[in-house]
């Protein structure tokens, strides 16, 4: 199974892949029929055939095989991320995409154009990532509760720092959202995110915001409560963290529409609940240091054992 640093394996192996023999693509294009239905979801030999050709880019082994057994976990894990809805939006990706290009000296059409060359596609890609992004999100859904750390693991925390809680910063946040209907996202987004971004200078504050949403058309507002810095989503955190007290972060396209957040208030803690949240995300960095959470693993095996996995 691939790993949390994945993504950038392989975008390191596409910079090397426009000097790929573009035969590679003979495999890619082999006639799809069914070689796997998992839970009711068909895998296609073409689909093996793409995956093959990934696993090619990033210099690694396994042929079909390998390629069929990766599937199979994508499969699965789409599902349950899928059923627990914490999946990341097509903006998400596309954004990512987008990144990975530019960080690689390319536009996502040159990118494009290399993914296609070497037979894997661009939605073969974009899937690929959606999975690795989202993944991370069900397993903490999952295991987050289990992982709370009691009293006596919190005094030994403090303990091991002198003995002092350690200071966070706290938010309270409210939720602004420029509502698109899917059916017309891509006819009115531009428009929204206009408005959008034009209303921010007219945010009266938190205590006020549902009378200014009546003065729009399809604004919701929603109350965020407390929210500690390291609970900020990774991509709200550094729009929030430049927002200042009594301000609104700038604006994103999301699944929901277009979307900033309002700064209702902000103030530095140091309570039991700050500590404990503090404590977790720094041994959440030092398991992300140190390879995927062993929970991910775990989590992939129960969903293994109660799939049918039909082989064609």
């Amino acid at each position: 199974m691939m790993g949390g640093k994945s993504i950038l394996r392989v975008m390191s192996a596409l910079v090397l892949a426009g000097t790929l023999n573009v035969a590679v693509c003979a495999t890619a294009q082999a006639a799809s029929g069914v070689k796997v239905i998992v839970n009711n979801v068909v895998i296609t030999s073409g689909d093996i055939a793409k995956r093959v050709a990934f696993l090619r880019l990033q210099r690694q082994g396994g042929g079909a095989e390998e390629a069929k057994r990766q599937l199979i976990d994508e499969v699965l894990k789409r599902s349950e991320i899928a059923r627990v809805q914490q999946s990341v939006s097509t903006q998400d990706v596309d954004g990512a995409f987008a990144r990975f290009a530019a960080g690689n000296k390319m536009s996502p059409e040159q990118l494009g154009k290399i993914l296609d060359q070497a037979g894997v596609g661009v939605d073969h890609f974009k899937q690929f990532i959606a999975v690795q992004m989202s993944w991370p999100r069900v397993v903490n859904f999952r295991y987050g509760n289990a992982n709370r750390l009691t009293g006596g693991d919190l005094v030994k925390r403090m303990m091991e720092g002198g003995g002092n809680k350690p200071v966070t910063t706290e938010y309270f946040l409210q939720q602004v959202i420029f509502v698109i209907p899917a059916s017309k996202r891509g006819a009115i987004t531009a428009k929204r995110q206009a408005e959008a971004n034009a209303s921010r200078s007219q945010f009266p504050g938190c205590e006020t915001s549902k009378v200014f949403a009546a003065n729009y058309r399809d604004v919701s507002i929603r109350s965020l409560g407390r929210v500690l810095a390291q609970q900020l989503p990774e991509d709200w955190k550094p729009l929030v963290e430049k927002a200042g007290d009594g301000m609104t972060t700038g604006t994103r396209v999301t699944e929901k529409g277009v979307e900033y957040l309002a700064i209702c208030k902000k103030r530095q803690v140091n309570d039991d609940t700050a500590a404990e949240i503090v404590f977790r995300a720094e041994d959440l960095g030092k398991k992300k240091a140190g390879g995927e959470d062993p929970n991910s693993e775990k989590y992939l095996e129960e969903l293994r054992e109660k799939a049918q996995i039909i082989n064609k």
